[in-house]
């Protein structure tokens, strides 16, 4: 993410490409034997047991040679001059006994150590001359994993169509021979269709990965598609997420020992803290980064963090040194191939020198930005190009250029979904109409902008966000499940090539355990199914009784009320109206996330939504809640969002208007074992309400709590109910509410 200097028009643009995904021939993904060691330690464990294995074994033969590769391979990361030593003896030994397996293994290696200090054009050599040695004697994996590699370096230089197809090269031959990489390649591919703006194919990618690596419990892969789904959240707007997603990968790459992962996390956290604007924070992250960068001397890396330090040079005015780190970044990424890189690096010069008024040398380094943006085929880069000439040319007082680059922009954040360069866009367009006379079409762009502006209210973007979260954290489940499916099938079309070729009294026997196998496998993944099923609809009950919580009607009308106020000028009772309001809000969402809250929570919430309801009832509604004094409300934990409902339903149904006074009590006991809940009012009575007309409304909240209860029953093993009754039972007037909350006590915990 490149900076933002200002409001006014001669701020910097702002590219948002530089969060890094994993894409690596270095560790992760076009490896056939990954690091998977849990720690440092574990690694060198591995790298002192294979020492001892090679001084034991001095035969000159094929052993020798893999123990050479897998020991060249162990020390690519930390110690590049041991690895070219043991991959020269491998080679020399390959060549020997003509090796061809091991001598490919060797050349691949080195294509690593190549790629891994930014020599692309030599890495692709390597990877070539392994392919070619891999396909002479047939070996499949051998050959998806130069394609990966391949793959991954015309990605980083800039190359991305060529890279998807060596990609999906890699991906069609591992589906055919069952590899283990295949979670790897869909990463990769995932990854690079995410750094050409195709938000879609990038989450259908790396959430089968992901689904792929928790089948496989390869921990490095599901670190790589955690920062990789937090990386679409950022393109999403949603931070808070993105974070906890960098942050659970950055715990699980520490605890593996992976630098690389580790300092690519630190850089993607940099920039979220750095859009927030907490530049401490983000400095913290950058500094971390660029000295593991520095210690393995990966080039690509270091150019990422100067850019990103530059940015808080510029933000801080001190324009001489965020020059000077642009200027190294630009030089690095030209110096190692990494075209993709270049664009952002010539942005954020320009944008240096349209703050400091250069418009000339600003127009020049957009203009490159452009062309090299469009060699790339990088979307972000174009973006922040066109929206850097356009302020430029608004500066210089030519209005026409000005509206034409903004609109190629707004054009292109649009068919992306970039929401923050659409905001810019619309910004720039009000200043042009506003400044050639067009005062409707400046209005209209103002408004359009303030919506961007505003976007964290905006429903449509916490509709999508929320359905981005539903997608990650359930739908993953029937992934596993499909995944299963194709394994279970994989493994049945194998046994029956096998069968084959084994002997005739074999055969039968094979049979039957294949239809035991498929019977099983079955069951096991007909009971995944109801299960999934079951969570599935758990889930959609809880959205239901959120939404029965929380109705439009009744948010609207608070919106309504405190207008009211504001117009009115009552500015205290606003502020309270206010206060009260958010804090409800605030307390439904937080409760909402929990399976159990304390009680005092939904008492709190309870009380905020009654204190709400009163500020503009006339008459007021007499509530009181009592709690037996045997029941501990810090201490008891219950289901959230069970009571209230069924409050909002007596004041919305119970009562006529013409009340002299309004009634309701809530009361909590214990009966036993059991926690009763009554809700008690004095309005019409529930079989006058079945039998008035007049209200066409259906309330949903005993339905929904219902099937809820039945739901938690079962997860508490406990029972829970909800019964209605018209008071007239009792000889008293109103309707009656009883429910048995399961429940549980935390000092039983």
């Amino acid at each position: 993410m490149y900076f933002l200097s200002s409001t006014d028009n001669n701020k910097i643009s702002r590219n948002t490409s530089s969060f890094r995904n994993y894409i690596f021939c270095l560790k992760l993904t076009v490896l056939g034997l990954l690091l998977t060691m849990n720690t440092l330690e574990a690694q060198n464990s591995k790298i002192d047991s294979l020492k001892n294995e090679l001084a034991l074994h001095t035969e000159k033969d094929t052993t020798r040679v893999n123990l050479l590769n897998a020991l060249a391979f162990s020390h690519f990361v930390k110690d590049i001059p041991k690895t070219l030593e043991y991959l020269e003896e491998a080679n020399t030994l390959a060549e020997a006994i003509h090796f061809k397996k091991g001598k490919a293994r060797s050349i691949y290696i080195k294509g690593i150590t190549e790629a891994i200090q930014s020599d692309f054009d030599q890495a692709i050599d390597y990877y070539n001359d392994a392919l070619k040695l891999y396909e002479t004697i047939g070996f499949d994996k051998g050959i998806a994993n130069c394609y990966n590699a391949i793959g991954i370096t015309y990605k980083n230089k800039g190359e991305p169509q060529k890279s998807i197809s060596y990609f999906k090269e890699a991906i069609k031959i591992e589906e055919e021979i069952g590899s283990d990489n295949l979670s790897a390649s869909l990463l990769n591919l995932g990854s690079t269709y995410q750094n050409v703006g195709e938000f879609d194919e990038a989450l259908l990618f790396l959430k089968k990965a992901h689904s792929i690596a928790k089948l496989d419990k390869n921990d490095q892969r599901v670190a790589y598609s955690l920062n990789n789904i937090g990386i679409i959240y950022v393109d999403q707007g949603n931070y808070p997420l993105a974070l906890e997603h960098f942050n659970k990968s950055l715990y699980a790459n520490e605890k593996l020992g992976d630098s690389i992962g580790v300092a690519n996390n630190l850089l993607n956290m940099g920039q979220v803290y750095q859009t927030q604007k907490k530049n401490d924070k983000a400095m913290a992250c950058f500094q971390r980064s660029l000295n593991i960068n520095k210690q393995i001397n990966r080039k690509e890396g270091i150019s990422y963090l100067l850019n990103d330090i530059g940015k808080i040079h510029a933000e801080n005015g001190d324009y001489k040194t965020a020059l000077d780190n642009f200027n190294e970044a630009l030089f690095i990424s030209r110096q190692i191939g990494a075209i993709s890189d270049v664009p952002f690096a010539l942005n954020n010069i320009g944008g240096v020198y349209l703050i400091t008024k250069d418009y000339s040398a600003a127009r020049k380094y957009f203009t490159e930005a452009k062309k090299v943006g469009e060699e790339v085929e990088s979307k972000e880069a174009l973006c922040g190009a066109y929206i850097g000439l356009s302020r430029t040319y608004i500066n210089q007082g030519n209005y026409t250029t000005a509206l034409g680059n903004v609109l190629r922009a707004k054009e292109i954040s649009e068919s992306s979904g970039f929401l923050d360069y659409q905001k810019e866009a619309s910004e720039i367009l009000s200043v042009i109409y506003k400044a050639t006379g067009n005062y409707k079409a400046a209005l209209e762009s103002y408004e359009q902008f303030k919506i961007f502006n505003d976007s964290l209210f905006n429903k449509e973007s916490i509709e999508r966000i929320a359905q981005l979260e539903y997608e990650y954290k359930y739908k993953q489940e029937l992934d596993s499940a499909s995944i299963r499916e194709l394994n279970l099938t994989k493994t049945v079309l194998t046994t029956s090539q096998d069968l084959a070729r084994s002997k005739q009294n074999h055969l039968w026997a094979v049979i039957g355990i294949l239809i035991i196998s498929i019977v099983l496998g079955s069951m096991i993944f007909y009971q995944k199914f109801n299960t999934i099923k079951a969570k599935n609809q758990n889930i959609i009950t809880e959205q239901k009784l959120l939404r029965s919580q929380m109705t439009p009607h009744f948010i609207f009308n608070s919106l309504s009320v405190l207008q009211g106020m504001i117009l009115n000028k009552e500015e205290k009772k606003s502020i309270t109206y206010l206060s009260k309001f958010s804090k409800l809000l605030r307390i439904v969402l937080e409760n909402s996330r929990d399976k159990v809250v304390p009680l005092i929570h939904e008492l709190n919430a309870i009380d905020n939504y009654m204190i709400l309801q009163n500020l503009d009832a006339t008459p007021p509604y007499n509530y009181s809640l009592m709690v037996d004094e045997n029941i501990d409300i810090d201490l008891f934990m219950i289901p959230p969002m069970l009571i209230q409902p069924f409050i909002e339903n007596a004041i919305e149904h119970a009562f006529t208007g013409n009340e002299e006074t309004r009634e309701i009590e809530v009361h909590l006991g214990l009966e036993g074992k059991e926690l009763r809940c009554t809700i008690a009012d004095n309005g019409i009575g529930i079989n006058a309400r079945k039998e008035s007309k007049r209200n066409g409304k259906k309330s949903l909240a005993t339905t929904i709590t219902s099937e809820r209860l039945k739901i938690i029953s079962k997860d508490f093993k406990m029972n829970g109910s909800v019964t209605i009754e018209d008071r007239a039972h009792y000889n008293q007037q109103g309707t009656i509410v009883t429910l048995t909350i399961p429940h549980k006590i935390l000092l039983e915990a």
